[in-house]
């Protein structure tokens, strides 16, 4: 039997209360865990504005902050940082839960800094699978907000933490660190059976690989990934089953979870033929069947909707999980966590 342990322990979910809806409530320890990171911790040679802004919201976090305290600041790039620190709280404040308050920026299409993005992505994500016991699941959640180096090793399509592979120290290399192209990096070992029991103790270093060669579990893990983050977000249920092969496909509907599979999903829909370069780019393609109660634009009735991940050329994926928010072929989408 598997043990369930804590994992991303980093993304700070302990600081977050959780309504009776199960969605995420912004605490001022949250608040503040943003003022402790680098970028927003004062440096030795900065200006008495800046200084006291930052212990004035130590102190109370959600209090007001005016144009003024901002512009005082002497250092341009620290007054462009707090400006989009001050609007990213206000935000996140401005709504009763996380979740809520990730489908308004995506919905609206606000502009945030991506690494924002990604965090509350992942803290939303920990939320999700806080019951999961299976860290093939978790590792592909990993996806949706951790870019990945895709290579061929010993026939499998093995994906591996762009920044874990990008890291270094003087351990030997191992041939899968070769494959990937880098000259020294952080150990990395391609999750398996045997070593399961790991991840919980290296989650937060993101230096365990996944297998997403068609037709094994991570893929099938990545489905999974999918289904629980729109029944959480979107209150729909849907059964999703990857497809080996991107044969005899008739896209009536389809998301693409990245920019590269959205233009290989444009390409096909207008009835082009895909070349062999661009079929190679092709991560996971699986089909969608809504639960019987939910509502499907006309459009789309009477045929399966598909989704598609895809690597770029130099083997990079980076998933965008809004558009699933977006793309579905549901109207009216209002989510299940406002």
């Amino acid at each position: 039997m598997s043990v369930r342990r804590d994992f991303w322990l980093s993304c700070g979910h302990h600081l977050l209360d959780r309504g009776q809806d199960g969605g995420l409530i912004v605490t001022d320890e949250f608040l503040k865990a943003y003022l402790a990171r680098p970028e927003m911790m004062p440096p030795e040679d900065a200006c008495a504005a800046e200084r006291a802004l930052h212990q004035a919201l130590l102190a109370h976090p959600r209090q007001p902050i005016e144009p003024w305290q901002i512009a005082a600041i002497a250092d341009a790039d620290a007054r462009e940082n707090w400006e989009l620190m001050i609007a990213w709280r206000d935000h996140l404040t401005g709504y009763i839960t996380l979740e809520a308050a990730y489908l308004a920026i995506v919905r609206d299409e606000l502009k945030f800094p991506r690494i924002f993005l990604d965090q509350l992505v992942q803290v939303i994500l920990r939320n999700i699978f806080d019951d999961c016991d299976d860290v093939f699941v978790l590792r592909a959640a990993e996806l949706f907000f951790r870019g990945q180096r895709l290579t061929s090793y010993e026939g499998s399509l093995i994906a591996a933490d762009e920044e874990a592979v990008q890291g270094s120290n003087a351990k030997p290399l191992s041939p899968l660190v070769a494959m990937l192209g880098v000259s020294r990096a952080t150990e990395v070992d391609v999750l398996s059976e045997g070593n399961a029991g790991l991840y919980w103790d290296r989650s937060d270093s993101f230096d365990m690989a996944l297998d997403l060669t068609a037709g094994r579990r991570g893929l099938a893990a990545l489905g999974l990934v999918v289904t629980r983050w729109v029944r959480h977000l979107l209150a729909i249920d849907v059964k999703i089953v990857p497809v080996t092969e991107l044969r005899d496909v008739n896209l009536t509907w389809y998301v693409g979870l990245d920019a590269n599979a959205t233009r290989i999903g444009d390409a096909l829909w207008n009835g082009d033929e895909l070349d062999q370069t661009a079929r190679g780019l092709v991560v996971g393609l699986y089909q969608l069947t809504f639960a019987a109660d939910v509502e499907i634009v006309e459009q789309a009735r009477g045929a399966p909707t598909y989704m598609i991940a895809a690597m770029s050329i130099d083997k990079t994926l980076r998933l965008k999980p809004q558009n699933l928010i977006t793309g579905l072929p549901v109207p009216h989408c209002t989510g299940a966590l406002n």
